[in-house]
């Protein structure tokens, strides 16, 4: 591998001619925030759309998430080529298009004729594998999610191209930050907006609105977005600035290259069997207070504002101790992994949460676990850069990405046919408490030090 460690830095050039690349940041903290709002919203109304449509079988919304997995695991393959292809103007203005007909379509499911069915297989608790037939309104949901999750798979490489893009390497780190907090804030603005929409005007208008306000967002990304060379509101002096650093090799890592390696499955292992638990809490928590703690539209919106407020103090508590132990000498193998136990173990009480009788203990151990979930989160995707070159992190965590939402589709038929099974979300709790620890061990076996990936130039 070709290297310029030692070589000369020039000095850095100050952004005296503006600051419009925090414009564009500004349209991708929208975009994260919408994207992950209509993600939830389904969430937040499965009680109501239990209810409207008569499901009687629980595997019958847990095929509908599983349709919104199978294919944000599907797109999120090749969602950075087509954005290398077409350019992030069209590719991100196309994915959120998608993404926001897909969000409004949801709305219209109610029209969908009785007479339509669609066998999709999922988990049995007795016999295994078993074919679930949804019919109507479940066809028209499964059909939008799968849209859904194909068009919000472009949303993450869309946003890290536009900010290499938009930003010098010194400042990247902050942009990504910013976009990304997006994911939280929509997350807390899901419960306090959608409920009002379903209470006033009806669970169709919560899915249309939120879905149409995509479509402003697109709007507003074409009349403002260029590329930098070539953005007539964009200073000299700016985009030096921008261009301040030396420009990157053009070097590809295919994934092939990168599958033989073991580090790369630590990685997307650990993807693979701690995602699912995120997911779990996305679309599957408004169900179990509903359902243990008699939580309707009214009232969900404050306990889950609560584990998302916590949740974001775990994601930055998370990095800043690995970081804060680094400092003080220690390696980054021992600080990232003595992170990552210090996470899996504060997941472990949410084992309990369907024992306890009272909301806010629930509440409270799941914001917990919804907190260490960030944190362990933030300590794995750093593992990439500790155990690849530059060049090949994108590659690696495209990988993980994928395994993440591959598991994220497991997760959505077993939880959908245990709790067909026994009613009860005892044992979900538990496989979610213990998920971490094994997921730790596992990375452990693979990168005892973790130690860097020899790869071959291509």
């Amino acid at each position: 591998m070709s290297s310029v460690v030692g070589a000369a830095s020039p000095p850095p050039v100050r952004p005296s001619g503006g600051y419009f690349r925090w414009t564009i940041c500004v349209l991708l903290l929208f975009a994260a925030i919408i994207n992950y709002v209509d993600r939830q919203i389904i969430g937040i109304l499965k009680p109501t759309l239990t209810e409207v449509f008569g499901w009687s079988d629980e595997r019958i919304y847990s095929s509908i998430v599983f349709s919104f997995q199978l294919a944000y695991a599907l797109g999120f393959v090749f969602a950075g080529r087509f954005m290398d292809a077409v350019g992030v103007r069209r590719g991100f203005a196309i994915s959120v298009s998608v993404w926001s007909l897909a969000a409004a379509a949801h709305g219209l499911a109610g029209l969908v004729p009785e007479t339509w069915r669609l066998p999709m297989l999922n988990l049995d608790a007795a016999t295994g594998f078993a074919w679930v037939t949804l019919t109507g309104g479940a066809v028209g949901l499964a059909v939008a999610r799968f849209a859904l999750g194909l068009g919000e798979s472009g949303a993450f490489p869309a946003s890290i191209k536009t900010v290499a893009e938009w930003f010098p390497k010194r400042e990247r780190a902050l942009a990504t930050g910013i976009f990304n907090a997006g994911t939280n804030v929509g997350a807390l603005l899901t419960p306090l907006v959608v409920p009002w929409i379903a209470l006033h005007l009806g669970w169709t208008w919560a899915f249309i609105l939120t879905g149409l306000v995509g479509f402003v967002w697109v709007a507003a990304w074409w009349l403002l977005y260029r590329e930098p060379e070539r953005h007539p509101r964009l200073k000299p002096a700016e985009l030096a600035y921008i261009r301040s650093d030396p420009p990157d090799p053009e070097a590809r890592i295919p994934w092939r290259a990168l599958l033989p390696h073991r580090q790369t499955w630590a990685f997307a292992l650990g993807k693979f069997m701690t995602d699912p638990v995120w997911w779990l809490y996305l679309f599957w928590i408004p169900d179990f207070f509903h359902r243990n703690h008699g939580l309707d539209l009214k009232s969900i919106g404050l306990p889950l504002v609560v584990i998302y407020l916590v949740a974001d103090v775990g994601s930055i508590g998370g990095g800043w101790i690995s970081g804060w132990l680094m400092k003080r000498g220690w390696t980054a193998n021992r600080a990232r992994k003595t992170a990552m136990l210090l996470c899996a173990l504060c997941v472990v009480p949410v084992m309990f949460a369907a024992y306890v009788k009272s909301l806010w203990l629930a509440v409270a151990l799941i914001s917990l676990a919804a907190a260490a979930h960030q944190g362990w989160s933030a300590n794995l995707f750093t593992l990439t850069s500790d155990m690849f070159p530059r060049k090949a992190v994108g590659s690696v965590v495209g990988i993980g990405g994928t395994a993440g939402a591959v598991g994220g589709m497991f997760i959505a038929m077993l939880v959908g046919a245990i709790l067909e099974a026994t009613r009860s979300y005892m044992s979900i709790f538990i496989m979610a408490g213990s998920m971490y620890l094994v997921a730790l061990l596992v990375i452990h076996l693979l990168v005892p030090r973790l130690e860097p990936a020899q790869l071959r130039e291509s």
